[in-house]
C-alpha cells in the first residue's frame, strides 16, 4: 500500500504531513505507520524529533495545531471530528471545535477569473456591482457582496481556484492513512478512523458542491414555509453553479454579538426559545437539520426573526431514527434501562459488548433521573452521559446520530449563552411527546407491521430457491466459506517475511558450505574460474547475511 503512495503525485504532500506530525510531537506515530520508511526509500530524510515548545501542550492541543498547519482539508476533518462526541472526550471536542476555516482572502484578481468562468459571461450581465473586498474568507470559498440590476443585495460565494484538486489528493491520502493506522496502531483502532474518514469525505465533497448546498437551503425553507420565526436566504438559481452560489444577503446581527442584541432591544430569552423550537422541529419532526448551527452561521434580524446560513453540512434522520431518539429519552425518563440498552445496541450496529454490564451501567445512569418528569430533565446532560457510556464500551454512533447529538449539545450551549436560564428540555418536551405519539399511532403501527409482513413473505417465498441452491452447491462440492480479517492478513505477512528470511538463511548456509568446499579443492594447478566461483559464493553469502540482518532490524523498529 505504501508503494502505491510512493508516487510523484503524493510524495510531496506525504512529506508535508509527516513533517507537521513530527513537529507537533507525533514522530513515534510516523515511525509506527511506516511513513518514515517511505520517505527514506524516496530519498527524503525525516528528523523524528518534535519541537520542544509543543512538549508542554496536551495531546488534544497538539493535534488541533497539527490540523491547522496541514491546511483546509484537515481543518474540515477536525470540524467533523468535533461532531463525534461518542468517540472523543470533552477536552478533545473543545479543541476540535476551536478549528476555524478563516484564512487570508485571495485578491480579487485571483477570484474574478473563476467567477466569470462559472457564470459563463461577464459579471456586468448578471450584477450591477460586486464588491472586490470579501465579506468573509474560508478554506474552501470566499464571499463577496453584490447587487442585482433591480437593486437586490446578494452574496456571491465563490469556490477557491484549484481547491478541488487539493481536497481530492488529501482525501486519497487520508483514506490510505486511516487504513494503515487502524492496522498498525491498535491503540487507535477504537476511533474507527476509516469510517470517520469516509464520513468526512462525503461531507467535504458535499460542501464543495454549492448546488447541493443551495438545494438543502431550499428544502429547509420549504419545511419552514409556515414558520415565520425562521429566515432562510433565497437562492438565485439563474446565477448559481457548482462552484458559485448566489443567495440573498442577510442584514442581521451576528449570533455572538450580544451587545448589538441589547442595543437593538431584542429579547434574548425569546430568541433562545425560538432557536430551540426551530432546531427541535428540524431534528425530531422533519428529520433534516442544519448540522453546524454555531454562532457564525446564525443571525438575528431586527424584527425578532432568526436567520440561518451555510447549509454545507446537514444531517438527515429517518423516521425510525427519530422514533429511536424519542424512545431513548423516554426510557431515561421512565426508568427503563432495558429500553435504553436496546436503543444503544441498535445504534452500535451489532458490535460485541458485555450486555449485562452495559445494562447495569444504564440502570445506574437512569437512576440519576428517578422521580423526574420529562419536563424536568436536561436533554443536554442526558445525551452527554449517554456518550460517555458509549465511549466506555467502545461503541460508536452512526454518522447521522453523531451529528444529531452534536447539534443538540451546540444548541444547548448557544441557548445558555443567550439566556443563562435557558431550559432546552422544556422546549423539547412537546416535540418528544409528539414523536412518541406518532410512533404508536395506528397507521404507524400498521405501516411497520406491513413492512415486516412483506419481509417475512419475501423470506418465505425465496427460502425454497435459496435452500435448493445451497444443496446443489454442497452436492457439487462448490460450497465455500470465506473469512477475511485484517489481523489474519497481518499475520500472513509476518509469516511470509519469516519464511523469506528462512529461505535466504538456507541459501546463505549453502553458499558458505559450497564455497568452502570449492576453495578447499583449489590447488596450484586449479583454474582461475574455480577460484572465482568460490570467491563469488562467499560474496553472495555475505550479501544474503547483510539482507537478513537489515530485515530483522527493520522489523524490530516496527
Amino acid at each position: 500500500m505504501w508503494d502505491t503512495l510512493g508516487t510523484v503525485r503524493d510524495l510531496g504532500r506525504l512529506q508535508e504531513i509527516a513533517a507537521v506530525l513530527v513537529k507537533y510531537g507525533f514522530g513515534d506515530l510516523v515511525r509506527r505507520i511506516g511513513l518514515a520508511d517511505v520517505m527514506e526509500r524516496a530519498g527524503r530524510l525525516l528528523h523524528l524529533r518534535g519541537s520542544e515548545q509543543h512538549a508542554r501542550l496536551s495531546s488534544a492541543q497538539r493535534v488541533r495545531l497539527a490540523l491547522e498547519a496541514l491546511g483546509p482539508s484537515f481543518i474540515k476533518l477536525g470540524q467533523v471530528l468535533a461532531t463525534r462526541v461518542d468517540l472523543f472526550t470533552p477536552e478533545w471536542i473543545a479543541e476540535f471545535s476551536r478549528l476555524q476555516s478563516n484564512v487570508p482572502a485571495l485578491p480579487w484578481a485571483e477570484i474574478e477569473g473563476p467567477l466569470v468562468h462559472a457564470l459563463g459571461h461577464p459579471l456586468e450581465e448578471a450584477f450591477a456591482r460586486v464588491e472586490q473586498r470579501p465579506l468573509a474568507a474560508g478554506s474552501l470559498a470566499q464571499a463577496h457582496r453584490g447587487w442585482l440590476h433591480d437593486g437586490t443585495a446578494v452574496v456571491l460565494k465563490v469556490r477557491r481556484p484549484g481547491i478541488g484538486e487539493v481536497v481530492e489528493a488529501d482525501l486519497r491520502l487520508l483514506a490510505r492513512l486511516a487504513d494503515i493506522v487502524e492496522a498498525r496502531v491498535p491503540d487507535l483502532a477504537r476511533f474507527h478512523l476509516p469510517e470517520v474518514v469516509s464520513q468526512f469525505a462525503t461531507s467535504l465533497r458535499r460542501e464543495l458542491d454549492f448546488v447541493a448546498e443551495c438545494r438543502s437551503a431550499e428544502r429547509m425553507a420549504k419545511n419552514f414555509a409556515g414558520y415565520p420565526q425562521l429566515k432562510i436566504p433565497q437562492v438565485y438559481w439563474q446565477w448559481t453553479r457548482s462552484s458559485l452560489a448566489v443567495q440573498e444577503f442577510i442584514d442581521g446581527i451576528a449570533g455572538n454579538d450580544y451587545l448589538a442584541l441589547e442595543a437593538a432591544g431584542l429579547d434574548r430569552h425569546q430568541l433562545a426559545q425560538a432557536g430551540a423550537r426551530i432546531v427541535l422541529k428540524m431534528v425530531l419532526e422533519d428529520g433534516f437539520f442544519h448540522a453546524d448551527p454555531h454562532q457564525g452561521n446564525l443571525f438575528f434580524l431586527r424584527d425578532g426573526r432568526i436567520a440561518l446560513i451555510d447549509f454545507g453540512m446537514v444531517g438527515r434522520l429517518s423516521e425510525q431514527r427519530r422514533g429511536e431518539v424519542a424512545l431513548l429519552l423516554h426510557g431515561l425518563a421512565q426508568q427503563r434501562p432495558a429500553q435504553v440498552s436496546e436503543v444503544l445496541l441498535e445504534w452500535a450496529g451489532g458490535l460485541e459488548v458485555d450486555e449485562p454490564a452495559l445494562l447495569q451501567d444504564i440502570a445506574v445512569l437512569v437512576d440519576n433521573y428517578r422521580g423526574l418528569a420529562l419536563k424536568d430533565l436536561r436533554v443536554g446532560s442526558m445525551l452527554n452521559d449517554v456518550t460517555v457510556l458509549l465511549r466506555h464500551y467502545g461503541l460508536t454512533l452512526p454518522p447521522d446520530l453523531a451529528l444529531m447529538v452534536k447539534t443538540f449539545l451546540t444548541l444547548d450551549g448557544v441557548g445558555r449563552q443567550l439566556d443563562p436560564d435557558f431550559d432546552m428540555t422544556a422546549a423539547a418536551t412537546p416535540f418528544l411527546k409528539r414523536a412518541i405519539g406518532r410512533r404508536y399511532r395506528p397507521e404507524a403501527l400498521w405501516r411497520r407491521g406491513s413492512e415486516h409482513a412483506d419481509n417475512w413473505w419475501d423470506l418465505g417465498t425465496s427460502f425454497p430457491r435459496d435452500a435448493r441452491q445451497i444443496l446443489q452447491s454442497v452436492r457439487r462440492g462448490r460450497l465455500q466459506l470465506r473469512i477475511e480479517t485484517r489481523a489474519m492478513d497481518r499475520f500472513g505477512e509476518q509469516v511470509q517475511r519469516a519464511a523469506n528470511r528462512l529461505v535466504v538463511g538456507v541459501i546463505t548456509a549453502a553458499l558458505v558450505v559450497g564455497s568452502s568446499i570449492v576453495m578447499h579443492s583449489v590447488g596450484a594447478h586449479s583454474s582461475a574460474w574455480l577460484l572465482s566461483l568460490g570467491v563469488a559464493g562467499f560474496v553472495g553469502a555475505a550479501l544474503c547475511g547483510v539482507w537478513i540482518v537489515l530485515s530483522i532490524w527493520r522489523s524490530a523498529r516496527h
